[in-house]
């Protein structure tokens, strides 16, 4: 098998080819690293290879495993390999070794996935960019003067660029949607509580992160959830398993029409792009071709409280990750330790009460009531995933005059002012992503589907959410969306033309 054939093939293929014999595992790892070799100078997608011991593992393969020898990723963000390293992307954490996998990791592993490595992540996954002081920014295959988002943007990069056909992803603001959106990829996020945490770690961001995978087909994100879905005892979050198999459910039509509410306009009353409203324009008309009743029509959340409650939760997350690294340390941090963001959530977080983080979690509550309310009218919510196809390499970062200008603000603020900083520094990245953190916030799945190229050759997608346990009804329609043709998929990606 030549390297062009090899990057058409999802990860379904790739399982029945070796399972029938025509490959081996070792000989997809060869074309995986083949690939790899060739764009990760450019992409910088990947931080860390196994090259030295996967292969080995190949050839120990078990052939009776779901996905046995397919080539995967994962994320330098909680997708723990025991004895290998995971940073974060921060240079305090730059010799972390891992003691053990993570639940999620051993439920991969036990489907037979090969790990060839860990992907590029902004620092502690904060951004919604992924460029790392410690690794240097990931670039878009689509083009590569422009971001592949965060914080799951080295995953995007690798499958959009036919490294792997899925990799392991997190999403606790829109860290799958949004670099699926900015790189064509279908992006699912679980709905709380479906797949594994820890160990140790069952309140992921207070339940707003989950992790799961970017994919370039349906079917593979279905096959995942089929084996990533648990009802984990030592979780802090639980949901009902899902009777069936989303891989078959997804293949089975609708009972009859769907209602459907759409929305164009920002939660947090920022700008969008004509490329986004149009995204979702083409969807809806696609939409009531089908049959189904679509309305525009927005939900009650107050999009704007649900965001400063968001970046309080991120304050008290990033005081606790900084005072175990002190203490680690033996040392208080400095500014120098992290990255500007990093520091200003530090400081806040130092003012957060526990009365403060109680109520806030509480608005994520009130927000969860509201939408389901909302859905006992409504089967999908649609809105576009992000306002804007993906942001220039840099244009997010900020000069070394203006983060000693936001340390000196940070420094003389009291609480509230401190909170009105993280808003204003986030401001501009919040502008491109506006739409996503609902459902991290309120637990419900949520997916973006790649249904709209710019006319600057940029892809941009749309995203859909629907009610808790409801993942099977996203696939259902994405698995419709994708024989469609409307989904843009890899269609005139042109890092895949090799």
């Amino acid at each position: 098998m030549n390297l062009q054939t090899y990057m058409q093939l999802d990860a379904a293929d790739i399982a029945e080819l070796i399972q029938m014999k025509e490959m081996t595992p070792v000989e997809f790892l060869n074309l995986a690293f083949q690939r790899l070799e060739q764009v990760n100078p450019t992409l910088n997608a990947v931080v860390h290879d196994r090259s030295d011991c996967v292969v080995a593992e190949a050839m120990d393969m078990e052939a009776d495993r779901p996905f046995a020898g397919v080539p995967m990723l994962l994320k330098n963000l909680s997708q723990s390999l025991e004895d290998e390293p995971i940073t974060s992307s921060s240079k305090l954490m730059k010799d972390h070794i891992s003691r053990r996998d993570s639940n999620y990791v051993s439920k991969l592993r036990s489907a037979g996935f090969l790990f060839m490595g860990h992907t590029n992540t902004p620092e502690f996954g904060l951004k919604n960019i992924t460029e790392p002081e410690m690794y240097g920014p990931t670039r878009n295959p689509w083009n590569t003067n422009h971001t592949s988002g965060g914080s799951s943007g080295g995953a995007a990069a690798a499958v959009t660029s036919g490294v792997v056909p899925a990799a392991g992803a997190s999403d606790g603001g829109g860290s799958i949607r949004i670099p699926a959106s900015f790189t064509g990829l279908f992006g699912l996020k679980p709905t709380r509580g479906r797949t594994p945490v820890g160990p140790g770690a069952g309140r992921q961001w207070q339940g707003a992160s989950i992790d799961f995978a970017l994919s370039r087909s349906v079917r593979d994100s279905a096959a995942l959830l089929d084996i990533l879905q648990v009802v984990q005892p030592e979780a802090a979050f639980q949901t009902p398993a899902f009777p069936g198999s989303y891989k078959k459910d997804m293949a089975v039509p609708f009972m009859g029409p769907l209602r459907i509410a759409y929305t164009t306009q920002s939660p947090v009353g920022t700008p969008v792009s004509d490329d986004a409203r149009e995204a979702v324009g083409n969807m809806i008309r696609w939409l009531e071709k089908a049959g189904h009743t679509v309305e525009e029509q927005n939900h009650d959340v107050n999009g704007v409280r649900l965001m400063q409650d968001y970046y309080m939760m991120n304050s008290g997350e990033i005081s606790a990750v900084t005072a175990q690294l002190e203490h680690s340390l033996g040392r208080e941090l400095t500014p120098d330790d992290v990255e500007i963001e990093t520091w200003l959530l530090h400081e806040a977080g130092k003012s957060v009460s526990a009365a403060d983080f109680s109520a806030s979690l509480a608005s994520w509550d009130m927000a969860a009531a509201q939408m389901e309310a909302f859905h006992r009218t409504y089967d999908f919510f649609i809105t576009p995933a992000t306002a804007y196809t993906a942001p220039k390499v840099g244009e997010l970062s900020h000069s070394s005059g203006d983060q000693e200008l936001w340390r000196s603000k940070m420094k003389a603020a009291d609480k509230a002012e401190q909170q009105a900083i993280i808003w204003d520094i986030f401001l501009p990245s919040l502008t491109y992503t506006p739409f996503t953190q609902l459902a991290n916030l309120t637990g419900q799945p949520a997916m973006s589907v790649p249904v709209h190229l710019s006319k600057e050759g940029l892809p941009l997608g749309v995203q859909v959410m629907a009610s808790k346990g409801k993942e099977n009804m996203l696939l259902k329609l994405a698995y419709q969306l994708e024989q469609s043709d409307i989904w843009i998929g890899m269609k005139g990606n042109p890092m895949l033309n090799v």
